[in-house]
């Protein structure tokens, strides 16, 4: 048995993991890199693999760090079953086909203005893949993965995908393997999330197991309580519109645009927010998400199930979805009263960044994020206290307030990742990954204090098990 780690190692994006088990290949995520420029080029690098051997791909959930290579590996070979959940399964089809979309944009902008003398652009600039791509990389998906049910990879090799509370369908996965009379466990946890979220439901803990492969993205840090986070958050929409501004909140389309709209509705129907706010969704792929989420209730906690019997847990008043360009840009003839949720999280391509073009240079509007942002983003550029930004060729003043409201993270922090490894027992060889160097040592300290033997896998580092 053998592990060997190809992304998000020593790192927090392009999860990719491979097990080698019962004369079986089995990849775990196959996620794109994001960030920095030198970070992005990772992707079209070799995957440090064959693709063509790979029998079986599980896939924990559709954020685009876990699943967005997947069409360069089916490119490069890759001919086997796609298993996951079916709301990853869903969700998986809208994200890819999006990605591939801006992708083809954003090669042909860069053309565009390359042939107008623009250094900045590249005149032979091409996607990294297209919609055609994502088509054949679609029809590999295979069996729908229940919650706690076992799953046949192949001889003495099962696996079991429980619930990893991050996004709609995400998963933690379980891969029992038996060779030669011995039975070996090995957990993959996924992206894990946070307690007392609301929407979906608290991730399970981890089962008793050898091994563990654990993501750490909050190893080193603990999130503010979900009250105080949503008190932080109306307070933050109060003053701005106070002022006379708008507020720009960029955010992932799938579960945090969801849950920033669940909150705004609790919020509006308790009166903690101007009964006048107009609230925009600027994202095409957030909006179809949102329609994924009502097809899947199986995934929801018990509090939106009860909302669900009398309404719509994702509308209220005031609530608009800009469906296209021409939508998108009119809401700039609202001067203020207005909350804009927009793609994407890291500020790194979408409609958030013409967003930010406009509010950036006006002091009495507010810049708010909600999630993780990676170092080298323009998203964490702004939180760091960059004084312009570098939008559409040209340097953009930063004079509006920046707000950084983490509560809000989709990812445990460091207490929910320590409750959900007791689980695996204190004997478990546990590898740390998806984190930043610092998150990943403070992880590292916390469980070997506990008596687990710990590992930070190096890129492609592999081990035998």
């Amino acid at each position: 048995m053998r592990i060997s780690f190809h992304g998000a190692a020593l790192g927090v994006t392009g999860s990719c993991h491979l097990l080698e088990a019962c004369g079986k290949k089995l990849l775990v995520d196959c996620g794109l890199f994001q960030g920095s420029r030198e970070l992005r080029d990772e992707n079209s690098r070799d995957f440090g693999f064959d693709p063509a051997s790979i029998d079986v791909l599980l896939l924990t959930h559709a954020h685009l760090d876990h699943c967005g290579r997947i069409p360069l590996l089916v490119e490069q070979g890759f001919s086997g079953e796609i298993i996951a959940t079916a709301a990853t399964q869903d969700l998986v089809h809208l994200v890819l086909e999006d990605t591939a979309r801006l992708q083809e944009e954003e090669a042909e902008r860069s053309k565009r203005h390359a042939a107008r003398g623009h250094r900045h652009f590249r005149a032979n600039a091409e996607p990294l893949y297209d919609s055609q791509d994502v088509a054949r990389a679609l029809r590999l998906f295979g069996r729908r993965a229940p919650y706690g049910q076992s799953i046949q990879l192949g001889e003495g090799l099962v696996a079991t995908f429980q619930d990893a509370g991050h996004i709609l369908g995400s998963a933690s996965v379980c891969i029992t393997a038996k060779e030669a009379g011995n039975l070996r466990r090995t957990v993959f946890s996924g992206d894990l999330g946070s307690r007392y979220h609301p929407i979906i439901r608290d991730p399970e803990i981890c089962p008793e197991a050898d091994v563990v492969i654990m993501e750490s993205t909050y190893g080193g840090r603990h999130h503010r309580s979900m009250p105080d986070t949503v008190r932080e958050f109306q307070e933050a929409i109060n003053d701005t519109v106070a002022r006379g501004g708008n507020i720009v909140v960029p955010s992932f389309a799938l579960e945090r645009a969801q849950e920033i709209l669940y909150g705004l509705r609790e919020a509006h129907e308790h009166g903690r927010i101007p009964s006048g706010l107009q609230v925009f969704v600027d994202s095409p792929m957030a909006q179809s998400a949102v329609a994924i989420f009502r097809h899947h209730p199986e995934c929801f906690d018990p509090s939106t199930h009860a909302v669900l019997e009398t309404r719509d847990p994702f509308d209220f008043p005031g609530l608009a979805f800009a469906r296209d360009r021409i939508a998108s840009k009119a809401i700039n003839d609202v001067r203020c009263g207005a909350l804009i949720l927009a793609g994407s999280g890291m500020c790194t391509g979408g409609r958030v960044l013409h967003h930010l073009e406009r509010l950036l240079p006006r002091p009495e509007c507010a810049v708010i994020f909600v999630g993780y942002t990676a170092h080298g983003t323009p998203a964490r550029n702004l939180i760091d206290g960059a004084r312009t930004l570098h939008l559409y060729g040209q340097e953009v003043p930063v004079r509006a307030r920046i707000y950084t409201i983490n509560g809000f993270s989709g990812h445990g922090d460091q207490e929910g990742l320590l409750r959900w490894h007791q689980g695996s027992g204190s004997g478990a060889r546990t590898f740390l990954v998806h984190g930043d160097p610092e998150a990943l040592n403070a992880m590292q300290t916390e469980l070997q204090a506990k008596g687990s033997p710990v590992t930070i896998p190096q890129p492609h580092e592999a081990f035998e098990l």
